[in-house]
């Protein structure tokens, strides 16, 4: 099953089941990190509707002319994860190239899923490439939307 480029769907990113302090996240931190990174970032502090936990809600521009939207939960130590919203394979890819590069102590403490599979029964998480570059990534994330390992 070939996987359109512009198929677009929601991924959320999180550290590994058996180590969920592996980010050593907060929400502080990864405020400062994409607003480093991204000067010209969409920063807003929210509460989650669903968990009722502090959530940083963000857009950026990743590549010139390329936005991600998401929101960040990472509320405590052992409980962690970032969604990114209606995006495309290519986007994805270098959002999460930058949360595996700049952001997460270890790259190889980031897994991810996808709405798109998730609507078809898999919610089995999958390994970010713990090295490689976005389009290496993004190989991946497609190959996660096509269904094949």
């Amino acid at each position: 099953m070939a996987v359109e480029h512009t198929l677009r769907s929601n991924f959320v990113f999180a550290p590994p089941e058996d180590n969920p302090a592996a980010w050593q996240a907060s929400l502080e931190t990864f405020r400062d990190a994409l607003a480093h990174a991204f000067p010209d970032a969409f920063l807003e502090s929210n509460t989650s509707g669903l968990r009722d936990v502090p959530v940083l809600d963000f857009e950026i521009e990743v590549a010139p002319n390329v936005f991600v939207t998401g929101t960040a939960a990472l509320p405590a130590p052992d409980y962690a994860h970032v969604s990114i919203i209606d995006v495309t394979a290519h986007a994805a890819a270098l959002f999460a190239q930058w949360l595996r590069d700049s952001y997460v102590p270890s790259p190889a403490s980031v897994r991810f899923l996808s709405s798109f599979i998730m609507e078809n029964g898999d919610e089995a998480p999958w390994p970010l490439p713990a090295t490689g570059d976005s389009t290496e990534i993004e190989a991946v994330l497609r190959s996660h939307l096509a269904g094949t390992e």
